[in-house]
């Protein structure tokens, strides 16, 4: 399983990005179009880098609310 971060663009797509793998970026319409599309993009990088004998890096994610005065 990966953290993912979905968000709306300055297009009207919605934006997701995978913080753990570096460049793993996708968009859809929606944001469950968004979501299907970063797990198909999760996988093909996860398969790119099993197929040149490197290992996924781990899953490091902390989630914390910074408030901004």
């Amino acid at each position: 399983m990966r953290q993912v971060v979905i968000y709306p663009g300055e297009d009207g797509y919605w934006i997701a990005e995978c913080p753990s793998l570096p460049g793993c970026v996708s968009q859809g319409t929606s944001r469950e179009e968004a979501a299907q599309n970063i797990k198909e993009a999760i996988r093909g990088y996860v398969l790119a880098l099993e197929e040149d004998g490197l290992l996924p890096p781990g899953e490091v994610w902390t989630n914390r609310p910074v408030p901004v005065d």
